[in-house]
């Protein structure tokens, strides 16, 4: 890849003519670990208080669970929501658009806390609301550890070479639904939900 194409790709353009915005664009990878594992820490100790573990496991799975088809379905219909013009498209610029445009962004790999939490919260008492008690708890922390995994998975895919069988499998698709076909390959974290919906990138044989 030459010079110029590189650092276009890794380029970090302004989103917003207020300063406080713009830097509100920006986050340090790190940020989601100090903001949320204290968060899952509390879910998981008000949760699994008095409950068998077969029973807080499964909770605690259906929530991670959850998240993978969140992710899936955000990415899908969300993100890659793309009117042409207008406020639409702005909108789908700043939410995804400048990430496909600057892929390898360093400080916009992770979502935002502006975002986060916000979204986080919502989810939360939309599961107190049809789950309740201590169920609720286990399942957001389940929710959350998937959306941690996810947030980590996505920045290690731009930044670094992965090394593992499944990591450079991960690695591949994320890439190629970069650069190759972004109707496509809508699962970062978890690929199985685009086979499961048939939106799976198809590999090239290698030679």
């Amino acid at each position: 890849m030459d010079k110029r194409r590189s650092d276009v790709l890794k380029a970090s353009p302004r989103m917003f003519e207020s300063d406080l915005l713009d830097k509100l664009s920006r986050v340090h990878p790190v940020v989601p670990l100090i903001l949320f594992i204290p968060a899952i820490a509390v879910l998981f100790a008000l949760g699994q208080e008095g409950e068998p573990p077969l029973e807080v496991t499964a909770w605690l799975l259906g929530g991670w669970i959850f998240w993978g088809l969140t992710e899936y379905w955000l990415h899908r219909l969300v993100f890659h929501f793309e009117p042409e013009e207008g406020i639409g498209a702005r909108l789908h610029w700043i939410i995804h658009g400048v990430h496909h445009d600057h892929p390898n962004d360093p400080m916009r790999l992770v979502m935002p806390p502006s975002v986060s939490v916000p979204l986080a919260t919502g989810f939360w008492a939309l599961f107190h609301w049809v789950i309740g008690g201590q169920h609720a708890d286990l399942f957001a922390c389940g929710f959350l550890v998937g959306y941690l995994i996810y947030d980590m998975t996505h920045y290690h895919l731009h930044h670094h070479k992965p090394k593992t069988r499944l990591g450079k499998l991960f690695y591949e698709l994320h890439m190629r639904h970069h650069f190759q076909d972004h109707t496509s390959g809508f699962g970062v974290a978890s690929p199985w939900w685009d086979v499961v919906f048939r939106t799976q990138l198809r590999r090239k044989p290698r030679a």
